[in-house]
């Protein structure tokens, strides 16, 4: 499965999607701050699953409709930061959809997630992907699940990958750096976090009129038994202990 990432910068970048499905030939493309207005209901192959609707900065998510069914689609609201506060709405931070795959007799969820801006704590954003995988849990419980997006962290830190994996996911970095516009905040930006799927490569494509670069993420399910985490519910995740949890001096427990 071939899932293409990319956040337009205010949707500057949108008349690059038509070329991008043709050259990358992708199942799915999630997008981030895209003008859902002006959005087409088709791109080449791919069908408009949904995208968000109250959000200045929206999120949207394309399918290949001729392998894909799409069963149903939700947005979600996640902890708001003061930039959402003051620069709303800004609080539509992820979309998911939930699908059948035909050609594989699976069902998965793939979602596109935009955490908030350079202006929020870090801690924040750990918060935002917490509730995000948990509302993903509950639109596919026990299904393999893969949200890729801005994860806007710009100092990223071996332990958060750790973290995460704890809680039952994995968190894969693409191969280069996505993001170059601040000299002081350079780094991977856009990543992918899964469970019940194998990422077998998580490619950086070439930059385009976006601060952005898209990333092309190629995963196949897993084989034989898939991790505790994937049958896990929220609950049992939030109590299994201090996954995201910060300390009081704002960094990621250690």
């Amino acid at each position: 499965m071939r899932v293409i990432s990319y956040n337009l910068r205010k949707n500057r970048a949108s008349s690059e999607l038509i070329g991008l499905a043709t050259e990358y030939r992708p199942d799915m493309l999630c997008l981030q701050e895209c003008d859902t207005l002006e959005l087409p209901a088709e791109i080449n192959n791919l069908r408009l699953a949904d995208s968000t609707s109250r959000n200045r900065l929206g999120l949207a998510l394309y399918y290949r409709d001729d392998r894909f069914t799409a069963v149903t689609t939700k947005t979600f609201a996640l902890k708001k930061s003061l930039h959402d506060r003051v620069l709303k709405p800004a609080h539509e931070r992820l979309i998911g959809t939930r699908l059948i795959d035909r050609e594989a007799d699976r069902e998965l969820v793939v979602a596109s997630f935009h955490a908030a801006p350079l202006t929020a704590l870090n801690s924040l954003r750990r918060a935002q992907i917490h509730s995000a995988l948990s509302e993903l849990r509950i639109l596919g419980p026990g299904l393999p699940t893969l949200m890729v997006g801005d994860y806007n962290y710009p100092i990223f830190k071996e332990n958060l990958s750790d973290r995460v994996k704890e809680s039952g996911y994995d968190l894969t970095l693409s191969d280069n750096r996505t993001y170059t516009r601040y000299k002081f905040f350079k780094g991977h930006f856009d990543l992918a976090t899964s469970v019940g799927l194998a990422i077998d490569s998580i490619e950086t494509l070439p930059r385009g009129t976006s601060d952005h670069m898209p990333i092309l993420v190629t995963s196949s399910y897993s084989t034989g038994k898939q991790g505790a985490g994937l049958d896990q519910e929220p609950s049992d995740i939030a109590a299994a202990g201090p996954r995201f949890e910060p300390r009081t001096d704002g960094d990621f427990m250690l």
